[in-house]
């Protein structure tokens, strides 16, 4: 199944793919959101992490790319020219591997926004704990799939583990 989607495309059938892919490759969903005005993502189980690094990761192993323990393995799906905020966050790295369609990077160890680089499929980008990045949509949606590497045994990061520094949306 491929995962390119055109810039017209709708979000609902985007979203209805990406599960039925998930599903196909015996990767099993947590949590969605299709809700996002950049887009959306899919969570999915901790107990598939190991199965999600072969499929997109295979040259990394769950050992090395395991800081706490916990990776929570997830699929960013990222709208035509949307982006998401400048942001870093304190208790997790993070890497990210482009899967499908098109999306671009910027990526800065200050809040200074550096360029918008563009992806290609297989691009593999390591996000340190605190680097400020950006994930953005070109001409077509872009599909990602992301690690969260949890940086503190004692409190993994989450959703509020976000320090946006610039927001598109306000947030």
């Amino acid at each position: 199944m491929s995962l390119n989607f055109s810039a017209d495309t709708p979000k609902e059938l985007i979203f209805e793919n990406i599960a039925a892919y998930l599903l196909q490759n015996g990767l099993k969903v947590a949590s969605q959101d299709s809700t996002r005005p950049w887009g959306g993502f899919f969570v999915l189980e901790e107990g598939d992490a190991r199965k999600f690094i072969s499929l997109y990761f295979p040259h990394l192993s769950k050992e090395a790319l395991s800081i706490s323990g916990k990776l929570s393995p997830k699929i960013l799906i990222v709208a035509p020219q949307k982006r998401l905020s400048w942001q870093f966050h304190h208790r997790r790295a993070e890497i990210w591997k482009l899967i499908g369609g098109v999306a671009g990077v910027i990526t800065s160890d200050t809040d200074e926004e550096k360029e918008n680089v563009s992806l290609k499929i297989d691009d593999i980008i390591q996000l340190k704990q605190g680097e400020r990045h950006r994930l953005t949509g070109l001409d077509g949606w872009g599909i990602v799939a992301e690690i969260w590497r949890h940086t503190d045994v004692e409190n993994p990061s989450n959703e509020e583990d976000i320090v946006r520094v610039q927001d598109d949306f306000g947030r």
